[in-house]
This record gives C-alpha cells, structure tokens and sequence, in this order.
C-alpha cells in the first residue's frame, strides 16, 4: 500500500514540476495575447458646444458617446486581431441613448475598420485580409500592449490621419487600480473637421492604463475645431461614465487574476511544490514496509514453553 501511494504522490509532484514550468515559460506567451472574440461597448458622456449655423455661435449641450468595438474572429490569425468600431457622438435629450443615423442630434459618427498585434497592440496593415477601403493606421488604436511601460506610445488620431505622441505622465488610482496616465496633446492642427470641410483641431486627452493588461480604463478628452476663417465649429469634452469605469476595472481585475493565477500562482506551487512531493514519494516507494517476524517468532516461542 505504501508503494501505491508513493508512485501517486511521485506522480502528482512530476505533474506540478511540468505544470509551474509551464506556467513560467509558455503560458504567458499564450495568455498575454488579445482574444479574436471580443465585443465592446463604451459609454461617454459631458457636454459639447455645436456651431449653430442660423446664428454663427456655439450652442452647448449635453452628449454622451457610444463605442461599439468588436473583433472580426473570420480575419483574426494567431498573430493579429481584425476590429470593427462604430461610434457615435450625440446630444443627449433625456432619451434611450443610441447612435441615430441622420439625426439633427448627431454631433459625429464614424466607423473604423483596423488590425491590431494581439501582444503589442501595435497596428498591422499587411498579412491581414481587411476590406481594400480600410485606412492604413499606426500605433497603438485601442489598448496599449501587455506590460505597457513608463514612456512615450504612438498613438493613432482618427481625425488626423496619423500617429501622435501619447506620453507617460504619472500613476493614479481608478477604483482600487494602479494606472498609467497617458497624454496625448495635439494644438490647432490642419484637419478635416468635417465632412469635407478643412479647418484646424485641437485635443486634449487623457488615458488611463491597466499596465500589466494594456487596457483602457478611463479616458477623457478636451476637443476643439474651428473652420477655416477661425469661426469655432465644435467645443467638445468627454469621459467615461462613472458606470463604464466601474465595468471597465471589473472587467480588468478578471484579467488581472486569470494572469496572476497561471503566471504566478501556478509556478510557485508547481515548482516549490512539486518537488516536494517528488522527494515524498520517492521515500514512500523506497522505504521498505514493516516485516511482523519478531511478533510471529515470539508466538512461536509462547507456545514451545
């Protein structure tokens, strides 16, 4: 019986050693990937002042913005991720809030098709089946990459059309997570501030990033265009909801403890306690079980008197 046991606890210790060594070497090439089935939906709000073109000033409002950001699984490799966002920017009436195409309450939409590496978060433009109108883009677009650093990132700008600097600026605490603060500061550069129409854009904005994960958690941003005679067209300033902040640490703490659990926990307990039980069980085999000969020769004897 002892000998049983012993090659099961041997076992079991052989199991954790190759377990903790995974853990340590492969899983986080495996788990530090971005998944090619993600569906997101973010939630913005704050106010906006909108060139009112009947009397040539800004009227302000309250808006709330809508982020639908979804992965195409069909285009995705192992390598690269396909995106698919649509977003909206609406004046908020009190109503259900939803993108309403040709709506007077529309402020701006757009929809973006890109690629992205699933562990930099870097753009890709080549290797990946997107449809021949996609923008080419660069940079990072909608997370920073896993691990991200205490540095300057490129950093797409849709109305750009090109990459700026998104510079590291301090840590702060969202909802009980330690964060990377980016800002991405652009002043009164040449832009398409509409369609069709060419006029200069300004923006101030702030990101807020998971490191260890790479996502966003928060952002808000201070936006302004004019035309090109200098009339102000937009004054715009947005963040996430207090709810769509929650969401996101939530979602993010599940992250963070998936990979705690097979980047750290796993080898510690592999690799201290596998062999541990690797030493157990080989004494358990080796030792060899008690022989009752002594007790059966006292018998013996008992009974010769």
């Amino acid at each position: 019986m002892r000998s049983w046991i012993g090659r099961v606890v041997f076992g079991l210790g052989g199991f954790l050693v190759v377990a903790g060594l995974l853990g340590l070497v492969w899983a986080p090439g495996v788990v530090e990937k971005t998944p090619v089935d993600v569906k997101t939906i973010t939630y913005l709000d704050g106010e906006a002042g909108k060139l009112d073109a009947s009397t040539g000033e800004l009227v302000r409002n309250p808006i709330f913005a809508i982020s639908d950001t979804r992965t195409d699984s069909d285009v995705s490799t192992d390598d690269v991720v396909a995106w698919v966002s649509t977003s909206c920017v609406m004046i908020d009436r009190g109503v259900e809030r939803e993108c309403v195409d040709g709506s007077a309450d529309m402020i701006t939409a757009s929809v973006d098709v890109f690629a992205t590496d699933r562990v930099t978060g870097e753009a890709v433009n080549e290797g990946v089946d997107l449809p021949a109108d996609a923008t080419p883009h660069e940079g990072l677009v909608n997370k920073w990459p896993f691990n991200a650093e205490q540095t300057t990132y490129p950093y797409w700008d849709g109305t750009l059309g090109r990459t700026v600097d998104a510079v590291y600026d301090r840590t702060e605490d969202v909802g009980g997570l330690e964060t990377y603060v980016y800002k991405v500061s652009v002043v009164e550069a040449p832009a398409e501030v509409a369609a069709g129409t060419q006029g200069t854009y300004s923006t101030a904005k702030e990101i807020f990033v998971e490191p260890k994960t790479g996502s966003i958690v928060n952002q808000t941003e201070d936006q302004q265009r004019w035309l090109a005679d200098g009339t102000p067209a937009l004054d715009l300033q947005l963040a996430f909801t207090d709810e769509q902040v929650e969401t996101s640490v939530a979602d993010t703490e599940d992250n963070l403890s998936l990979l705690t659990l097979i980047e750290v926990v796993l080898p510690i307990v592999g690799l201290v306690g596998g062999p541990l039980l690797l030493v157990v069980g080989f004494l358990m085999m080796r030792r060899p079980a008690a022989r009752p000969v002594a007790h059966r020769e006292r018998e013996v004897v008992g009974a010769g008197r």
